[in-house]
């Protein structure tokens, strides 16, 4: 890990960024995307960072076996485009999106049964990955009259990190540290305020192994059992770019389409499954049957966009106690695998290869993650 800023100069940091953030706004939406999508593609094609875009393509060989190698690198490249896009409409979300303007920007698609279970009032966790523009998601929700609070990381940079808290409250985006979060979660949970999670990371060691796109993936037990212990519903949506510079995506579905908007910012919110406690508490393993739902909904989410979708992460890093310590796979597993719905026997055979193989490889590079 790199060293930290010494606390001294955090403040000067601090208004060096904004600063920086400042320059788009003069610019403005438009030409401050094409410029951001241009600098996200050269900074893919750096030489220090063939490495990333590498491990990215290889990751959509597992999410889009359709694909060939080069649409693989591509979606890779246009990756890292909409990451530095992603800056950019941060940046101008506490501007764009106010009480008036922002539906001019977001497209409500296919909600109906998300919000029915937020009005309910009970208790409910919001579920997003790193899909889409999951800030702005929270915007929107907080915007339809929903006080919404988000576990985040806070950031080292505290004049930044109290910066960044408040302009996000602005418009009822509450932020969760995510080292006390657990201590504020049942007062929230009781009082029926949505809670959000971006919830894709790799959880480590101790997480769940559960399918993500037919190979396991550590997730956060901690998700489960907030949901378990306060009997919630968890909503699992996201809030997927439609274009920019003026280009239209296809009609709307169902819901409300925003007018057009010139300035190219333009996203639609999604509602992708809906987890009710009666689907899951009767199951042989509640917390994992619920993992493993939420990742599946995150795999379709990100199917509809793949090129918003962060691949360069190390989605796949941390590996199940057997494959470290080059055991067979356990039945337990196998079993649990097996109780999901969806999964039949060729799925679970699927994973159980794909396990098999990463177990060769890490014994045979001496390894106990992926690379």
């Amino acid at each position: 890990m790199g060293a930290k800023l010494p606390a001294v100069l955090h403040t000067p940091a601090y208004w060096g960024i904004r600063g920086m953030l400042s320059l788009p706004l003069v610019a403005g939406p438009r030409v401050s995307l094409e410029t951001a999508r241009g600098l996200g593609r050269a900074f893919a094609g750096m030489p220090f960072n063939r490495k990333r875009v590498a491990r990215a393509a290889e990751h959509l060989r597992f999410a889009c076996p359709e694909f060939d190698e080069a649409e693989r690198l591509e979606h890779a490249v246009r990756s890292y485009e909409h990451l530095f896009m992603l800056g950019i409409e941060i940046s101008f979300a506490p501007r764009l999106m106010s009480e008036d303007a922002w539906i001019r920007h977001v497209e409500l698609d296919s909600i109906a049964s998300g919000l029915r279970t937020i009005l309910r009032g009970g208790p409910t966790v919001l579920i997003t990955g790193h899909c889409g523009n999951w800030e702005l998601l929270g915007y929107t929700m907080a915007l339809l009259g929903f006080p919404m609070h988000a576990v985040y990381r806070p950031l080292d940079n505290q004049p930044l990190d109290h910066w960044v808290r408040q302009t996000r409250g602005r418009r009822g985006l509450v932020l969760l540290d995510k080292f006390g979060a657990l201590r504020q979660i049942p007062g929230l949970m009781a009082a029926g305020a949505p809670v959000g999670f971006v919830a894709d990371q790799n959880a480590g060691d101790r997480g769940l192994f559960v399918p993500f796109f037919g190979r396991l993936a550590s997730t956060y037990k901690s998700i489960g059992m907030v949901a378990y212990h306060h009997r919630a519903s968890v909503v699992v949506g996201q809030a997927r770019r439609l274009g920019w510079n003026g280009r239209e995506d296809g009609p709307v579905r169902d819901g409300f389409a925003a007018p057009h908007s010139g300035d190219g910012v333009r996203y639609r919110v999604e509602i992708e499954d809906v987890i009710h406690p009666e689907d899951w508490e009767h199951r042989p393993d509640p917390f994992y049957y619920l993992a493993a739902r939420y990742r599946r909904a995150i795999e379709r989410m990100i199917l509809r966009a793949p090129e918003q979708y962060l691949w360069m992460h190390r989605i796949w890093k941390s590996r199940p106690r057997h494959e470290r310590l080059n055991r067979p796979f356990p039945d337990s597993l196998r079993r649990k695998l097996a109780e999901l719905p969806w999964m039949g026997d060729s799925e679970v055979e699927a994973v159980v290869e794909q396990s098999e193989r990463d177990r060769a490889f890490l014994a045979q590079h001496g390894l106990t993650r992926l690379p």
